[in-house]
């Protein structure tokens, strides 16, 4: 969602009765006055039960700008960021990993099987040496609800770059993620990975070459 020039529209859901919701609605607004975003619009639930039941609200201020929901309270210095990643590969990774980070793998899936594009941006996100274990829980997680699903298929070439990677970790998730994607050439490619220097990446690969090729 977004508006001219490329600005992110802003969607802002309140309750009469919010604490919140005010602090977050000027700090739209000025946003929207000094240009950041694009179009504002404001709903009360309690005037539209519907929009949150569209949306799956369960708290508010809720907020859709650009790509991104965001909930609860937010600085203008927050939603001044979230609003100028909208549209990047970079963005949509931070905001992946807050995803996970609050549990919200299945929403994490709906955006991937949506646009593959977000696929890219997790690829993004378990290559990062900041990346903490819990979110790379996620992605494996997210990667193994995905399992012969075509959109893997729009990665295979991001995944064999990585079994070249620096980092062992990457190469051994990189290894795993495709024998889960099938692809016709990852037999080949995982091979390589039987002679890597550290053992945990040699493991992820017979075990995957198992499972690809269906051997005992």
């Amino acid at each position: 969602m977004t508006g001219q020039n490329d600005k992110p529209d802003a969607l802002l859901l309140m309750g009469r009765h919010c604490p919140y919701c005010p602090t977050v609605l000027k700090a739209l607004e000025s946003l929207q006055q000094d240009g950041t975003i694009g179009a504002l619009e404001t709903a009360f639930i309690e005037d539209h039960p519907g929009m949150a039941e569209e949306f799956g609200v369960r708290s508010v201020p809720w907020l859709r700008l650009g790509p991104y929901e965001l909930s609860g309270l937010r600085s203008a210095e927050e939603l001044r960021e979230w609003a100028g990643k909208a549209g990047s590969l970079t963005g949509m990774s931070t905001y992946l990993a807050e995803l996970i980070a609050s549990g919200s793998i299945d929403k994490c899936l709906e955006l991937i099987r949506a646009d593959s594009n977000n696929l890219k941006a997790l690829l993004q996100l378990f290559t990062r040496q900041d990346t903490e274990l819990n979110i790379r829980i996620g992605i494996s997680a997210i990667m193994e609800s995905l399992q012969g699903h075509p959109v893997l298929g729009t990665i295979t070439d991001d995944l064999h770059k990585l079994l070249s990677h620096d980092e062992p970790a990457v190469r051994g998730d990189a290894c795993y993620y495709l024998a889960l994607s099938g692809h016709h050439d990852a037999v080949e490619w995982i091979r390589q990975l039987l002679n890597d220097s550290d053992r945990n990446v040699r493991e992820i690969a017979h075990d995957s070459l198992e499972v690809l090729t269906g051997a005992d």
